[in-house]
């Protein structure tokens, strides 16, 4: 069980603080069950969540040490570029990939939605909604989980990378 104060990956949310652990009662159906009351950190947001529910993936985020570590095995992320005329497929693909909300996933997909963006660009093709879509998603929870692990506010995730990177 997470406790009061303590950093969690919530979902698609992204991170969030525990800030509340509290028993809710269902009058109607004498129900008493254990809810985590969640505020997100980079949304206005507040989420009730129960603490034995299995439906919305939860997590610690990653600790600062595996932050730096992910940041500097970022060059050896492999990467695969997803092409398909259809936005299901693409979605669905994309999909797969966030679903496991591991940072390292995290770090594969954006480098390879990027390289995606810079070969239509040389190509003088327009970049696809569903990739930008997508883009943008995986930098958000990437970047935030970031953010959270090595204390630092998440518009400086971008250069603190590549700070860290140039150094090597």
């Amino acid at each position: 069980m997470y406790q009061v104060g303590e950093l969690v990956l919530y979902g698609s949310t992204g991170v969030c603080r525990v800030e509340e652990v509290r028993e809710q009662n269902f009058p109607t159906t004498g129900e008493k069950r254990l809810y985590y009351i969640l505020r997100a950190l980079y949304e206005d947001c507040v989420i009730s969540a129960p603490v034995d529910s299995d439906k919305v993936f939860i997590r610690p985020i990653i600790t600062k040490d595996e932050a730096e570590r992910i940041i500097l095995d970022m060059p050896k992320a492999e990467v695969t570029i997803y092409h398909s005329r259809v936005p299901k497929e693409l979605t669905e693909q994309y999909e797969t990939v966030l679903k496991h909300y591991d940072c390292g996933a995290l770090v594969g997909l954006t480098k390879s939605i990027y390289a995606k963006k810079l070969s239509l660009q040389e190509q003088k093709r327009k970049f696809g909604t569903v990739d930008e879509r997508f883009l943008k998603r995986a930098e958000n929870l990437l970047f935030g989980e970031l953010a959270a692990a090595l204390e630092i506010p998440r518009d400086q995730v971008q250069d603190y990378i590549e700070s860290k990177l140039a150094a090597v």
